[in-house]
């Protein structure tokens, strides 16, 4: 007799499915939207994933230096991603746009340091009571007729630490 196992609990399941790169979701959605995958999108994506914190146009060109891709196309390149959600965009107290990957999207919530312009993500406990807090606005707002809806909450203030050297700057 030949023993089977189609009885097996697990028998007729399929494998999970591999977990797709961060590049590989950014080019789906690209593709998604009608849009060709271009060595310079490609170069850009990376660039914004290797960070871990928000970027400036500048930096992000800066990054793609050995590459051939211009600012004009860095700016051009993440106007699209925006528009598309790829990206979001959050912004330094003196106005200077900074910008993140965003393929989840779900939006971080940073605090920028007035000193030393460090952007630091917020907990993760507070942070998810600022997403439930600006889901009721939004609901709200779609209720008196609102579409399309989007939101910036950016915080600002100076750092413990940028604080503490500046005390000991003062006390010498």
């Amino acid at each position: 007799m030949i023993a089977t196992h189609i009885h097996h609990p697990l028998a007729g399941l399929k494998a999970a499915p591999k977990p797709t790169s961060a590049l590989d979701q950014a080019c789906a959605r690209l593709k998604s939207a009608g849009l060709r995958i271009t060595q310079p999108r490609i170069a850009i994506v990376n660039a914004l994933i290797k960070r871990a914190q928000p970027a400036s146009i500048e930096q992000l060109h800066d990054d793609l230096a050995d590459s051939s891709c211009d600012l004009v196309t860095v700016y051009r390149c993440l106007a699209v991603f925006e528009e598309l959600n790829l990206v979001r965009r959050s912004f330094l107290h003196n106005g200077t746009a900074l910008y993140e990957i965003n393929l989840n999207g779900t939006n971080h919530y940073h605090i920028v340091c007035k000193d030393t312009h460090n952007v630091e993500e917020i907990d993760a406990e507070t942070a998810g009571e600022l997403r439930r807090v600006v889901k009721q606005v939004e609901e709200i707002l779609k209720n008196r007729g609102y579409s399309d809806i989007t939101h910036v909450v950016e915080f600002f203030g100076i750092s413990p630490a940028s604080r503490k050297s500046s005390e000991a700057s003062a006390a010498r």
